[in-house]
């Protein structure tokens, strides 16, 4: 049975399973649905608890069977904690897997807590995953995307007694703290906590916010990419500049934006084929958040626009390699700023 991480409390408050599995990539969602699990496990007599991480091609799995086949002797319940960083337990971890899911209805005294990154298509699909689903509860860890990030802020605002102010003052204040916080949600958690011990329960003014909370934000050439299919000018500036300053490479940062570049010029071309769009971008592995943009810009954009942007991008794709250009600017970042700018500009919402 699969769930969505903001659905665990309720699904605990119907009662304790033998077994859950929790999929993401966001280390303080992931810690935060562990914790809950474990807290309502203790709660109900699981007084011990192992933990088993998995390193390398040669890790014991034995260990992790022999844990949950003995118990203390100061404990009838335990908890079995199996972490799997890379998302791949191999043959031998597959089977073992595959045991402890069907085994885990048999033994109320053992609690079997499997934590995983986020997973790709193929491993969703496979035997031991599918056997963890089946048998036992999966919590499925989405991040806190950008455009939901000011309502998070102000959710767990509210948990600690705090609020903003209502309207356009308000909002202005949650745009403020997302842009501080963007891609770093532990900081973000952490920024919030701190306001809680510096000011007192009731609404925070802009200036106390602005005062308190540091420039923690962290990008990613990927979520520049999205920043520029969505049209967000000035978004995508403060990306470029954090990019820059934390000493990101420029070709990393060239090759996401022309990637998606020469994606939306290939979706193109199929549309003018006659090809369906939905059917174009699956048929170009476009899917997600991604697949949501390029459904907005595509109608907006003709391929001889995109012709153009793919010039660019072969352009500063020498610039980036130390060559020269007539009508660009010599250096990387600049060029690469001229480059986003007016596939931004191009996306922007008309």
């Amino acid at each position: 049975m699969q769930i969505a991480a903001p659905q665990l409390s309720a699904q605990l408050q119907r009662g304790l399973r033998s077994l859950y599995t929790l999929y993401g990539d966001e280390p303080l969602l992931i810690q935060e649905a562990t914790d809950a699990i474990r807290l309502c496990a203790r709660d109900q007599g699981y007084t011990e608890r192992t933990v088993h991480t998995v390193a390398g091609a040669h890790f014991d799995w034995s260990e992790v069977l022999a844990s949950g086949g003995s118990l203390s002797l100061f404990a009838d319940k335990q908890i079995v904690e199996v972490r799997i960083p890379s998302g791949k337990p191999g043959k031998d971890g597959s089977q073992v897997l595959q045991h402890l899911a069907t085994q885990a209805q048999d033994n109320d005294s053992l609690l079997t807590l499997v934590v995983l990154p986020r997973l790709d298509g193929p491993t969703l699909k496979g035997a031991w995953f599918g056997a963890l689903d089946s048998y036992g509860v999966t919590v499925k860890v989405d991040p806190v995307e950008r455009q939901a990030l000011p309502q998070w802020i102000a959710q767990r605002l509210q948990l600690q007694g705090q609020r903003v102010a209502t309207g356009e003052v308000g909002q202005r204040t949650l745009q403020f703290f997302a842009d501080r916080v963007e891609g770093n949600l532990l900081a973000a958690h952490q920024e919030i906590q701190k306001l809680g011990l510096l000011y007192p329960a009731g609404e925070l003014g802009f200036e106390q916010v602005e005062n308190a909370v540091l420039n923690v934000a962290r990008y990613t050439p990927f979520k520049l990419a999205e920043a520029v299919l969505g049209g967000q000018v000035l978004r995508v500036q403060r990306m470029l500049d954090g990019l820059q300053a934390v000493g990101e490479a420029a070709v990393l940062v060239h090759w996401a934006l022309s990637e998606d570049i020469r994606t939306l010029h290939r979706v193109r071309l199929a549309m003018d084929a006659g090809r369906p769009l939905p059917m174009a971008l699956r048929e170009n592995r476009v899917w997600g958040l991604k697949e949501k943009l390029m459904e907005r810009v595509l109608p907006l954009l003709n391929a001889a626009t995109l012709g153009k942007w793919l010039a660019d991008a072969h352009t500063v794709d020498g610039i980036v390699k130390g060559l020269k250009a007539p009508g660009w600017p010599g250096d990387p970042w600049s060029a690469l700023q001229q480059m986003a700018m007016r596939v931004a500009q191009g996306c922007h919402a008309r």
